[in-house]
């Protein structure tokens, strides 16, 4: 059986055998019985390389952080996490220059994306824009389902891959990636994606 670990653009932990291009973290979700007891944890929620340093983990062991995955970079940043700082410096210090936040640390910048990424109920946040003025690699909600913004076309996300794509429509639409983060990839940062055929 899969297990409960691999994230979507709502920012949702899901089960599905399709690995992940990138791993994430949120704190410690998971019970002894390798079960998802809670969304999150932590305010920090990191995008970590898949490997570094030579280290090895046993997925959920008990009381350690739970492994979480993701299809590609674009979609990590739209479930509302960013990169880290110790496996991902130089990524982290582009998104951070790319964002506007100067001297801002860490901490302030999780308190930020945690903000823009959850309501007050817990469920995803989202916001309007006129899909026009959005960034190539923001995603986008239609008709229920995450769609990914790439020139004057959406592509329909799947737990795989990207599925079918359609032309953009006109007007104003509901945005999944945090304000934050559209910041920074207006600003120049470029999130690795599953559609380009690019690994990390």
């Amino acid at each position: 059986m899969s297990l409960q670990n691999r994230v979507d653009p709502f920012g949702s932990l899901v089960s599905t055998p399709a690995r992940g291009a990138w791993m994430g973290n949120r704190g410690v979700l998971h019970d002894e019985a390798r079960m998802i007891r809670r969304p999150w944890r932590l305010k920090a929620w990191l995008i970590c390389r898949l490997e570094f340093n030579g280290r090895y983990r046993a997925v959920m062991s008990p009381h350690r952080y739970t492994e979480l995955f993701f299809l590609d970079e674009a979609t990590a940043l739209a479930a509302g996490h960013r990169p880290c700082f110790e496996c991902r410096r130089s990524a982290y210090m582009a998104f951070k220059s790319a964002a506007g936040l100067g001297s801002a640390t860490a901490g302030e910048m999780d308190a930020a994306l945690h903000v823009e990424r959850l309501g007050p109920n817990g469920a995803k946040r989202t916001f309007i824009a006129e899909l026009s003025d959005l960034p190539d690699g923001a995603f986008v909600k239609l008709g229920g389902q995450p769609w990914l913004k790439r020139g004057d076309v959406l592509h329909r996300w799947t737990e795989y891959g990207y599925a079918e794509q359609i032309d953009a429509p006109g007007g104003e639409i509901e945005v999944l990636t945090p304000a934050l983060s559209i910041t920074a990839i207006r600003g120049g940062y470029r999130p690795q994606c599953a559609l380009d055929g690019d690994r990390p």
